[in-house]
């Protein structure tokens, strides 16, 4: 059950970094700041949503991809003591989540499975939804077949 609980947590709060930099975010936080308020202070939790979600904003600003990774983490870590103290609250947080999800503007999630083939890749590849900070360095040396390495 404690696996399944931080898996919960995780996932909780990778959807609540992400809808920080979101056009919903005024419409989650207040949802979640009343989540994490159902013991305490729903002014004081909006107040530390607000205020991580700016420095959220300064550190993808300054791409300080270690600053970001720290305040999920902290959410994380919010995120499991709070299910550890109500573990009644895990069905809570998922049924928050999945309006949370529904409520973003996007397409449904589906289940994608990709294949790279044709070959040897001579440069990165990428598969995923979304990327943020990625850098990619690299030689314009020939690859096997005395092509440039470089893209056209």
């Amino acid at each position: 059950m404690e696996a399944e609980l931080a898996a919960l947590a995780a996932s909780g709060a990778t959807t609540l970094v992400g809808l920080m930099v979101s056009e919903t975010w005024v419409q989650a936080r207040d949802r979640l700041a009343r989540f994490f308020a159902r013991t305490g202070d729903e002014r004081a939790v909006d107040e530390e949503l607000s205020l991580s979600q700016g420095e959220l904003a300064a550190a993808r600003e300054a791409d300080d991809d270690a600053a970001a990774a720290d305040i999920e983490a902290a959410w994380r870590t919010r995120l499991r003591r709070a299910l550890q103290a109500d573990p009644a609250a895990a069905e809570e947080l998922r049924s928050l989540l999945a309006e949370i999800a529904s409520d973003d503007g996007r397409e449904p999630r589906s289940t994608v499975h990709n294949t790279i083939s044709g070959g040897v890749q001579h440069g990165p590849v990428f598969q995923g939804e979304r990327f943020f900070g990625v850098t990619i360095s690299g030689s314009n040396a020939a690859s096997p077949d005395g092509s440039s390495g470089s893209a056209h």
